[in-house]
């Protein structure tokens, strides 16, 4: 079992936190030197130009990676589409609640909308918008943050046909997962400067637009943590009682604390892991089911994630002063978060990859939004860690439920 106690916290919050002392201190520079902090503007831009350049390789060598590894996943065969189809249920219905509650409590940005000349954001179009979307006229053009979506599609088809290569494309194979390590650390290494370079970007916030932009974040964060919170007691306990009954709602609820204190400690679907098995072992989850669906889901499958992509969407369309209850932004909201679910899975901070696919599709100013989306879900991420592993746990009692029968606990606890 991973520590918990107070020095494995520390150490396992220390990125978040020293990303929130950076960004507390950059907002104290900003009110005292007000619009001179101008000056640290160039540190935020570095930060965001070394991601940028990071993203495009990260991406393709993570997608195409886990797809080219997945022979034994694909002989799982019915059990692994039954998993699939809990985690996109599970994935859609929380993305769903968040998308309710932004449309009920609408998120308000007046004090950026004013300062950002709105004029910049591209207006999305049909027909060839979809093509351009989906796909690049050239290699080259895939090797720009602005066809994200393109990369990501010819990722998985990489994947795809590394993987039907069967032997011969094994050294390709070995090449691909040799990158995605590769990259993931590179991206470590650049996440290191982000307190200087989120601080640097808060300070210029703070210092050009006033201390009233603190409001702009309150009530994002306070409407995610509500939503979330409900989803967490009120559908998880819906979700057990689906699975098993009363009995379901009792084992679920009695499990399911070492867990969450672990994914709260450690802020991480992955280390969550041994923790979740543990759990689906004492709520007497076959074998079968909990070794496919905990380890498979701690990459693939997240529930906060998904909520917070649809806060992070809300939000950005309230700094640019762009409607956010149409239907077709609200469906393309829905389908972004089942993308990043799996995108991020593995990654490092890999909601920011999410982050910028959700930009680039609706044609938003990268170096404007990042930031901002960045800053919140720094700030949502304990919950949405809580969410994400909590998430799997629910899963695998979904998964038994279909796999195995409705009696498939009752019987188990009676033996």
């Amino acid at each position: 079992m991973k520590d918990i106690g107070s020095g494995g916290f520390l150490k396992n919050y220390k990125s978040i936190m020293l990303l929130l002392g950076g960004i507390l201190a950059g907002s104290i520079l900003g009110l005292v030197f007000g619009k001179e902090v101008e000056v640290l503007k160039p540190l935020g831009d570095i930060f965001l130009n070394l991601l940028f350049t990071a993203i495009i390789p990260l991406v393709f060598f993570t997608i195409s990676a886990s797809i080219a590894t997945l022979e034994k996943t694909e002989k799982l065969g019915k059990l692994f589409l039954i998993v699939i189809g809990v985690f996109l249920f599970t994935v859609l219905v929380s993305a769903i609640l968040m998308v309710v509650g932004v449309l009920i409590f609408p998120i308000h940005q007046d004090i950026i909308i004013s300062k950002i000349p709105l004029e910049i954001v591209a207006e999305s179009s049909t027909g060839s918008e979809i093509t351009q979307l989906l796909t690049a006229g050239d290699f080259y053009e895939l090797l720009s943050r602005k066809n994200m979506l393109a990369l990501i599609l010819f990722s998985f088809l990489v994947g795809f046909a590394s993987l039907q290569s069967g032997e011969k494309g094994n050294d390709f194979s070995r090449f691909l997962q040799s990158g995605n390590e590769v990259m993931k650390q590179l991206l470590h290494i650049i996440m290191q400067t982000a307190p200087v370079g989120l601080g640097a970007y808060f300070a210029y916030q703070v210092g050009i637009f006033g201390p009233q932009l603190f409001g702009a974040y309150a009530k994002p964060l306070g409407l995610y943590y509500a939503v979330c919170a409900f989803y967490f007691i009120v559908f998880f306990s819906l979700y057990a009682y689906m699975a098993g009954g009363k009995l379901g709602f009792k084992v679920f609820w009695k499990n399911n604390i070492t867990p969450s204190l672990t994914a709260i400690g450690t802020c991480s679907s992955i280390a969550t892991i041994p923790a979740n098995l543990d759990g689906a072992e004492k709520m007497n989850i076959p074998a079968h089911i909990r070794n496919v669906v905990i380890p498979l889901g701690a990459p693939l499958h997240k529930d906060g994630s998904s909520m917070s992509s649809i806060i992070k969407i809300a939000v950005i369309f309230a700094m640019f002063g762009k409607d956010f209850t149409d239907p077709i932004t609200i469906l393309t909201a829905l389908g972004i978060t089942v993308v990043v679910s799996v995108v991020e899975g593995g990654i490092p901070n890999g909601g920011y990859i999410g982050e910028i696919l959700a930009i680039t599709v609706y044609g938003f100013p990268m170096e404007q939004a990042l930031p901002a989306a960045m800053i919140i879900g720094t700030l949502v991420d304990p919950m949405a860690t809580l969410l994400n592993a909590n998430g799997d746990l629910i899963s695998a009692m979904l998964v038994a439920r279909i796999a195995e029968g409705k009696k498939w606990l009752s019987e188990k606890v009676l033996v």
